[in-house]
């Protein structure tokens, strides 16, 4: 699932930190109604627990798998994307919430969510955005690749899914993405995976305003889809 060197979810060492937090507020309010009520469902990569608390609370049962046991519970399975050890139609649904971008091949990773979920079955996505913002955060955390929503849309088309919803995210706090991603270009490089990566050091007053901004990004998620922004939420249905 991990590029060579990668190992954890930086949310393991820092579950209150503002982006995770916010993220899990606008994944719920874009994409919950597409699983409220499942029964079996998969929380793909589920070292990342703050962002996927809403969606087990949204299924009746879910399996938590990732390939970092420090971030699984006593119940969890700790293996691959790229080789998920359940049978074919398990789950109603399945959630990757930053998991798809770290895998290669990308195509194997999606075939896979496929397989394992039931005809109809729903998979919620979210995926890093545009292939202009990568820096040596992308290397340091395993990227792959980054998206734009077409982007995505078109691989989860090409995997066998029927995309119900995609928008993007984060599109209150979008110019200081841009201005931090100019930052790191003028004074990092790259120095290959890092095991875990350190979120950026932010006061707590700092870290809460941002959080806050993101708010305004749920009422409009609520009401329709956000045209730009540093992340891509997508729900897709497995079609046939």
């Amino acid at each position: 699932m991990t590029a060579p060197g990668h190992g954890g979810s930086p949310s393991i060492a820092a579950p209150d930190y503002w982006w995770y937090r916010a993220r899990a507020d606008l994944l719920e309010t874009a994409l919950r109604d597409l699983v409220e009520g499942a029964g079996t469902a998969l929380d793909l990569g589920s070292a990342d627990g703050p962002s996927a608390g809403w969606f087990r609370q949204a299924a009746a049962r879910v399996v938590s798998l990732d390939i970092d046991p420090r971030g699984l519970g006593a119940d969890g399975v700790c293996a691959s994307a790229l080789a998920l050890p359940f049978a074919d139609h398990t789950f109603e649904a399945v959630a990757a919430f930053d998991v798809i971008e770290h895998c290669a091949p990308e195509a194997e990773a999606l075939a896979e969510v496929r397989r394992v979920l039931r005809p109809g079955g729903r998979f919620l996505m979210s995926v890093p955005a545009y292939a202009w913002a990568w820096t040596d955060f992308d290397v340091a955390n395993g990227h792959h690749r980054r998206y734009t929503r077409a982007r995505a849309v078109a691989a989860l088309e090409r995997a066998g899914f029927t995309v119900e919803r995609a928008t993007y995210g984060f599109t209150t706090v979008f110019p200081f993405f841009v201005a931090e991603r100019a930052a790191r270009r003028l004074s990092r490089r790259p120095d290959g995976p890092h095991d875990i990566v350190e979120v950026p050091q932010v006061p707590r007053p700092v870290n809460a305003a941002l959080r806050g901004l993101c708010g305004l990004d749920r009422m409009l998620l609520a009401r329709t889809d956000l045209p730009f922004g540093s992340s891509v939420f997508v729900g897709a249905t497995r079609a046939g």
